[in-house]
């Protein structure tokens, strides 16, 4: 299937807290109250050790990384956005709204991966330099990438930037379908920050929240190219989004078994009938990264960057 992936890469939280200045977009993340750095570092390599013995014990092939400089990047464990790997061998590397986060682009890991799988890298394209026109797109946190019919969905936000998503979709091959997703944050309509967060796509599925999108047209759209792809469209509400439930993602476990991997909190907030639904689509495992979601506002699917190799 070449819509999901058996090799995935995973970044250490060596670093990780809450950052102030993800949180002016990113709404999923709340400030340290009640422990200190050393309990929520501690936790959160807990809980990163925990979900890679579990995607390993699948037989899902993992590149765990800890670059030099690592420890002072508090959303490293988030390497989806910073780049994607695709089939043709092209790397894409990502413009980050954060200062902070650009630091975390450390091309030696690509060296290890090449080294690892012996997958060579035969082209990039660097979309980076439109942080110099601060403007952004987060890789695929931005976009859902259906891989197969080379269609990009995006929700527009401060992190994702329409003129660059065209220029993915001219140079990369993709028709791209955007809409605007947005929740209420302060009594006031919001961009949600990444689109990873109110949708996922599966081989055969796609995970949703339709309530984000406001405009009809938009959302006919979007719900026109899932029925067209032959998506089976899975429904979760504006509270299971709040518990990332549109954050998981399908991979590849041994023998190409799919899994669909998510968080302990999105886990919890389905329903049976939901449940049911995506068990069709693979083996559904799960693993409690709370305190990485409390406070770096990402989940399961974040931390995952695909290796096409």
């Amino acid at each position: 299937m070449s819509q999901i992936t058996n090799n995935i890469l995973m970044v250490k939280p060596t670093g990780f807290t809450y950052n102030s200045e993800t949180a002016e977009n990113n709404h999923f993340q709340n400030p340290i109250t009640n422990q200190n750095q050393k309990q929520i570092s501690e936790n959160a390599l807990r809980e990163f050790d925990n979900m890679v013995y579990k995607l390993d014990s699948k037989g899902v092939n993992i590149t765990v990384v800890d670059p030099i400089g690592n420890h002072l990047n508090p959303d490293a464990v988030f390497p989806n956005n910073w780049f994607s790997i695709h089939k043709d061998g092209t790397r894409v590397l990502y413009p980050m709204f954060a200062n902070s986060r650009r630091m975390e682009r450390n091309l030696e890991i690509f060296t290890t991966l090449e080294e690892k799988t012996n997958f060579k890298i035969k082209s990039t394209l660097d979309l980076t330099i439109y942080e110099k026109e601060n403007l952004f797109l987060e890789g695929t946190g931005s976009m859902i990438l259906d891989r197969e019919n080379k269609i990009a969905y995006a929700a527009l936000s401060e992190r994702t930037s329409k003129k660059i998503l065209f220029d993915f979709g001219d140079k990369m091959n993709y028709i791209i379908i955007h809409f605007n997703a947005l929740h209420t944050v302060n009594n006031k309509m919001s961009p949600i920050y990444h689109t990873n967060v109110m949708m996922s796509l599966g081989d055969c599925f796609s995970v949703i929240c339709t309530k984000t999108i406001v405009e009809e047209l938009e959302r006919s759209k979007l719900l026109n190219s899932l029925e067209k792809t032959n998506k089976e469209i899975i429904e979760i509400s504006i509270s299971q989004m709040n518990n990332f439930a549109g954050n998981m993602l399908q991979v590849a476990g041994a023998n190409n078994s799919p899994i669909i991997v998510m968080s302990q909190s999105a886990y919890a907030s389905l329903e049976k009938s939901q449940l049911k639904s995506l068990e069709k689509y693979g083996e559904i495992v799960f693993s409690d990264l709370s305190t990485i979601e409390n406070y770096g506002g990402g989940s399961a699917r974040c931390m995952m960057a695909e290796l096409f190799l």
